[in-house]
């Protein structure tokens, strides 16, 4: 008889939430573009996009309009599901294949979905803070897909993890590893050289050294900031796995 191995589980094998993200985001574009008028799709920015103009009391008018008391709480979530053109959501779509399905595989689908928001809702916020009363409606799923690419950060560096999928060392359990603990990871050279990279690349697109999409469109990149750091911090409230502190303290037999 040949030995049963273990089949290790493809790292493009995408989760059906994140393939659902995915056709959700498309689809959402592909009606506001060759289905709606320019008016009608004027209405969905007002409405569904976040604009912080909607939280100062001199723009009571913008509320009455486009949404109300509703779009004041929706709109830090709905904002997500617009972007300004097909290659913003494709950019989008680049960095949410790889996070997107590492932290799916881990959290399940319930925990993923609400971690996304949660984290969306966090960017939307830091958004506001910064831009008080500005007009301009902020859309896009980046500050949420920051926030995934902060809490995956938590756990692929770890020995058996998904990075290991790529030498076919890691096996089914890949995506539940336990995950180092946030003093730990901030002082991974790796996270460290992962996040520097990031935020100079966010910084530099911000400051308008470096310019992605059409001219006059602004990064938003505090918003990513404001996700990636809910990640961070927030990984633990949504983590099914024992943390690697809790197992290391564990009294052995």
């Amino acid at each position: 008889m040949k030995p049963v191995t273990q089949r290790s589980e493809p790292i493009f094998n995408v989760p059906p939430v994140v393939l659902a993200t995915i056709a959700g985001l498309l689809i959402v574009h592909a009606v506001r573009t060759l289905i709606l008028t320019d008016a009608q799709d004027e209405w969905v920015l007002l409405t569904f996009a976040f604009i912080p103009a909607r939280y100062d009391p001199a723009a009571d008018y913008l509320r009455a309009l486009y949404g109300g008391f509703g779009a004041d709480l929706w709109s830090f979530f709905t904002y997500a599901f617009l972007h300004a053109d097909w290659l913003h959501i494709g950019l989008n779509l680049a960095w949410l294949l790889p996070f997107g399905t590492a932290l799916a595989r881990r959290f399940g689908a319930w925990r993923y979905t609400a971690f996304m928001l949660v984290v969306a809702a966090a960017g939307a916020f830091a958004h506001l803070i910064t831009h008080v009363g500005a007009m301009v409606p902020m859309i896009g799923a980046s500050a949420a897909i920051s926030g995934a690419m902060a809490a995956a950060l938590r756990f692929v560096f770890q020995t058996g993890g998904p990075l290991g999928l790529w030498r076919g060392e890691a096996n089914n359990d890949a995506y539940r590893v336990p995950a180092s603990s946030l003093a730990a990871t901030l002082r991974d050279p790796r996270f460290l050289i992962f996040f520097g990279t990031w935020m100079g690349l966010n910084l530099l697109v911000g400051l308008g050294t470096v310019s992605i999409g059409e001219e006059g469109q602004e990064i938003a990149w505090q918003a990513h900031i404001g996700g990636f750091v809910a990640g961070l911090l927030l990984f633990n409230a949504f983590d099914p796995v024992a943390p690697q502190s809790a197992i290391e303290s564990e009294p052995t037999a």
